[in-house]
């Protein structure tokens, strides 16, 4: 069965992202758009504009040109957003990067991606000039200033003139993330112009969000569900938006305070905190008003703990990067059901499929999900057949995940096909992880797999076979794989065991290492 939106389909405009979202910006131009949290820093949506522009003129200038890569580096701050767009109005596609990644896994990307310019902040310079060496990286611009680096603001000295770009939206790429898709490492994923102006007028349909709204930036505008939903959506909706580097409980809460905050899209380790951390009732939270949590389930009681404290409205949300994010919802206009990420969005369309037959699940029968829209992404860059196995003929995503729908048409989501780990909403490939184990002297063959954790949503545990007459320690590995990956990818438990279970052809029985330790977290044997 196809399940479809309760919405009526969307109209999508055949323009730029950057148009799309400035439709509207003089209506607002002496506003806020963006404030950066720590220092109160404004940039009123006269100045964003301008900023772009002039960005966009100086990268041409620099011969940055249609179907060229800049890479950001860096957490949430104002700029963010200036670069982001001044890169799009410049015909360019913004490959952006964690910020915590190491100095390997930036230059991976950066050789992947191709990039021929690079932007970070002071404090990371050291790790992407090194990052950078030996790519395709021409040049290194930092907000702000820092020897060694072109400042930022050297982009805007030359002129408000952008280039006259022809961009095809069907076509071309804007947003170059990188995500594991069902497994394996990191790959780019290629979202267009369209991919973006199409999920921003979906979900703008659900969200309603006015130019009142005041939202809180503390999810990364690296990762697709802070770049779309809070950056791009609060900026065409002419709302404001309080950034945040890094999360901090303290000032967290003192920002939603501070500046009256309406709208928080959250992941759920922070609804969790909200709900239940003692700290929260130190702080006037009222404006607060609507909550939607994605990027990793919420469970139901949390849910329920946060709307009582607060008297919010709280919603789950569902997406990948790979649909620009956002598949289904809760609408705050209709039926709320708290264990279920929703209906599909308008002009989207899902079914369950039975893993047994491949034939449409029944109602209520769990199965894989499978999503058609105009949210799903042009492919994986330099990866046709990655593309074609999430793709089929028929334009339907297989995304992984493991869901039923119930008789109303709500999704619920309970399990992953795919081998990725979320922790705290974040992507963690267990094949990464595996690669830098078995590069311990020590160590045989590993297998990593999630450890369901309330606070973080998933750790990866790994079990390890150690060589003959070797010796480490659990410490050791951990140690190992810290030097060596971004934190949130960090192995957090480690098993020894004699041999990793695999089919004839090579696969891990994850299925079979995460029933062992689910029978040793429960007592069993």
């Amino acid at each position: 069965m196809i399940y479809r939106s309760p919405y009526p389909d969307v109209d999508i405009p055949n323009v730029s992202l950057q148009d799309h979202l400035f439709e509207h910006a003089e209506k607002y131009r002496d506003k806020a758009a963006l404030i950066d949290g720590p220092t109160g820093r404004p940039i009123t949506y006269g100045q964003l504009v301008a900023a772009v522009r002039a960005t966009a003129a100086g990268l041409a200038a620099r011969g940055f040109a249609k179907g060229d890569v800049l890479a950001i580096y860096s957490p949430n701050v104002p700029e963010y957003a200036v670069a982001f767009l001044g890169v799009a109005t410049a015909g360019g596609a913004n490959t952006t990067v964690n910020p915590l990644y190491t100095t390997d896994e930036l230059k991976r990307q950066l050789l992947d991606s191709e990039a021929k310019f690079l932007v970070t902040i002071p404090q990371f310079l050291d790790k992407a000039t090194a990052g950078a060496a030996g790519t395709s990286v021409e040049e290194i611009f930092v907000f702000g200033e820092a020897e060694g680096a072109t400042p930022f603001g050297a982009l805007m000295t030359g002129g408000d003139e952008p280039p006259v770009v022809d961009i095809d939206p069907n076509v071309d790429v804007v947003a170059l993330p990188y995500s594991s898709g069902t497994t394996g490492l990191p790959k780019g994923v290629m979202l267009t112009h369209r991919n973006l102006v199409a999920n921003l007028c979906q979900t703008h349909l659900v969200e309603q969000l006015s130019d009142q709204e005041v939202l809180i930036g503390i999810l990364p505008f690296y990762h697709i569900y802070g770049m779309v939903v809070i950056m791009s959506g609060a900026i065409r909706a002419g709302g404001t938006i309080v950034t945040m580097p890094r999360f901090d409980l303290e000032q967290f809460l003192e920002l939603l305070q501070k500046h009256g905050v309406t709208m928080a899209y959250l992941v759920p380790p922070i609804v969790l905190a909200l709900a239940k951390h003692p700290v929260v009732d130190n702080y006037d939270l009222s404006k607060l008003r609507n909550i939607l949590s994605g990027a990793a389930p919420l469970p139901e009681p949390v849910a329920r703990a946060c709307i009582e404290r607060h008297g919010v409205i709280l919603r789950q949300g569902y997406g990948l990067t790979e649909t620009s994010p956002v598949t289904h919802a809760n609408g705050k206009d209709r039926k709320i059901k708290h264990a279920s990420v929703g209906f599909a969005i308008p002009s989207t369309e899902y079914r369950v499929i039975d893993l047994g037959t491949e034939t449409d699940a029944d109602a209520g029968q769990p199965g894989e999900v499978w999503i058609r829209g105009p949210q799903v992404m042009k492919g994986y860059l330099k990866n046709p057949r990655a593309t074609s196995d999430m793709i089929d003929e028929d334009g339907w995503l297989h995304s992984g995940d493991i869901g039923y729908a119930d008789d109303d048409g709500y999704l619920f989501v309970v399990d992953r096909v795919k081998e990725l780990i979320k922790y705290k909403g974040m992507q963690v490939a267990p094949a990464e992880l595996e690669g830098v184990i078995q590069a311990h002297p020590a160590v045989a063959d590993a297998a990593v797999i999630p450890v369901p954790v309330l606070e973080v949503g998933e750790i990866p545990k790994a079990f390890v076979v150690l060589k003959p007459d070797a010796r480490a320690t659990a410490e050791e590995i951990m140690a190992h794989v810290a030097a060596s990956v971004a934190p949130h990818k960090k192995v957090r438990q480690v098993e020894f065991i004699d041999a990793i279970p695999k089919v004839p052809s090579g696969k891990i029985l994850r299925r079979e290492l995460r029933e062992r330790d689910r029978a040793a977290r429960e007592g069993g044997t």
